[in-house]
């Protein structure tokens, strides 16, 4: 088994490996799946070189920004998967599901205390980092953190690239070099551990593992939980299983038509990985893998020019092409700018140029302006984005071309730049199931011109800032059964 490299280990404390321990724990936070999964890999090298049993601990806290009964399920049902999985191999896996806010405090000390490592997930946004530094400070054993968030190592790159070109270039110099050192596919069948029957019972009659109705998604077991119930779950159902079986359709059903079709948002030509992709449910590594295996594809095919080119280095067909310069370069440069910049998701973070537009525009004249409420409930004049609106009430998504329009309009309609910013993270964070992610933080703030370039002319509200239109989409597109679907009573033509 290939080594984890030691550019994806951050040794959080400096605290030395307990020899006396009786396992190794890994504390699952980020990554929330059993395979391509650098993290477990790093806690198995542990496990192997202390001869000491693996432990896997996975929480769910009540008291996270925007806990819902929708994300709240969708963690739950991965966190099923990882139950059945790790029966399977005799591995002793150990979920906790937080019933009320303070209620988990004391629960990772204690599970440290007994163990000789602590192994976790580094993830640059969010209120995961804040979680990490605080739990550095207070565990009594080594507590590392493995990145296992994209291809390239988020510490291959120096500092945040502030053009996808240029983070595209620096891509494919750097990325070949990578490719090689993948995680295991299936660790935990190869694993030959000591076994370890349970935990102490300090530790679980105080803290109870979750329940059978909770993870069985029982009607009712989450209205226990103090969480906002007023965002309900959706249809899509979460974990590592439901992933790979919509990743084995979109290969075989839309990866070929991907390049032509998935701006169409009457043609469901998207993979709709991103919750998954997320919440750590599975990896890109294992997606990329798969299209890899798809295109019967090999590294050797792969361009040596490093040109910056969205097309052509991969040296695949055109729809693999554009998804994994979705799947790799954008989504890859949100977790570059997220690691390197904690104002992230701020305004101030903004390119000079777009700061200066917006606020030289900030008191333009305005012809709607809605409220966070009316914008929440879908209450404007534009059918098209009230429909884009209702698919994230009900669907915790939006189509993704769609997204960016959805963005544009809350820019023109609110009072300020600034004010737009917290509208769009407040909706897309309680009611996305992608949301609180590097990727949608960046699609945010596209909107407002990160990654962006002037445009004229100058316009109204926008300044430089790249203009979007209801008006331009329904020309370009196909979007009257859009509506329809999601506006069924609307009598406006389109």
């Amino acid at each position: 088994m290939t080594a984890v490299p030691s550019l994806r280990i951050r040794d959080c404390n400096g605290a030395p490996v307990r020899a006396s321990g009786r396992y190794v724990l890994y504390w699952v936070i980020a990554s929330r799946r059993l395979a391509h999964n650098f993290a477990l890999d790093r806690a198995l090298e542990h496990c192997r070189q202390l001869a000491k049993p693996l432990v896997i601990f996975e929480a769910l806290r009540c008291d996270y920004p925007w806990a819902s009964d929708r994300l709240h399920r969708f963690v739950l049902d991965g966190i099923a998967d990882n139950v059945r999985t790790c029966a399977e191999h005799g591995i002793l896996y150990y979920p906790y599901v937080e019933p009320a806010p303070g209620q988990a405090c004391g629960l990772l000390e204690a599970l440290a205390g007994e163990a000789s490592q602590v192994v976790t997930d580094d993830f640059p946004a969010f209120f995961l980092p804040r979680m990490l530094a605080t739990a550095a400070k207070k565990l009594p054993a080594r507590l590392e953190a493995v990145d296992s968030n994209g291809l390239l190592p988020l510490r291959a790159a120096k500092q945040a690239f502030t053009r996808a070109f240029d983070f595209r270039r620096f891509l494919q110099k750097e990325l070949p070099a990578h490719l090689s050192g993948a995680p295991a596919a299936d660790p935990l069948s190869s694993a030959v551990l000591p076994g370890l029957a349970a935990l102490p019972k300090s530790i679980t009659s105080r803290w109870p593992a979750a329940t059978v109705d909770l993870l069985g998604a029982k009607p009712g077991a989450l209205q226990r939980l103090l969480i906002d119930h007023s965002v309900s779950p959706v249809e899509l159902h979460g974990g590592s299983r439901a992933a790979k079986r919509l990743l084995r359709q979109f290969l075989d059903k839309k990866l070929a038509r991907y390049a032509e079709q998935h701006s169409e948002p009457e043609l469901d030509a998207t993979s709709n990985l991103s919750p998954y992709l997320h919440f750590g449910q599975i990896s890109a590594h294992e997606v990329f893998s798969e299209i890899a295996h798809h295109e019967k594809w090999n590294p050797g095919e792969l361009s040596l020019r490093a040109s910056g080119s969205r097309e052509g280095w991969w040296n695949m067909n055109a729809g693999a092409e554009a998804f994994l310069d979705q799947l790799i370069t954008w989504r890859e440069l949100s977790f570059n700018f997220c690691a390197h910049r904690a104002d992230y998701n701020q305004f101030e973070s903004l390119p000079v140029w777009a700061q200066k537009t917006l606020h030289a525009h900030s008191k333009d004249e305005r012809e709607y302006v809605y409220s966070l409420e009316q914008f929440e409930s879908a209450h404007t004049h534009d059918p098209l984005w009230n429909a884009a609106q209702v698919q994230l009430l009900r669907e915790g998504k939006i189509h993704n071309y769609l997204r960016m329009l959805w963005g544009k309009k809350i820019l023109e309609w609110s009072r300020t730049p600034e004010e737009a910013a917290r509208i769009m993270i407040h909706l897309n964070d309680k009611y996305a199931l992608d949301g609180r992610d590097p990727n949608s933080y960046n699609g945010i703030f596209w909107v407002l011109g990160r990654y962006d370039r002037p445009w004229g002319p100058e316009r109204p509200v926008y300044g430089s800032v790249r203009y979007m239109s209801s008006e331009n989409t329904v020309r370009k597109f196909s979007v009257k059964n859009y509506v329809r679907k999601y506006l069924p009573g609307l009598r406006t033509a389109l």
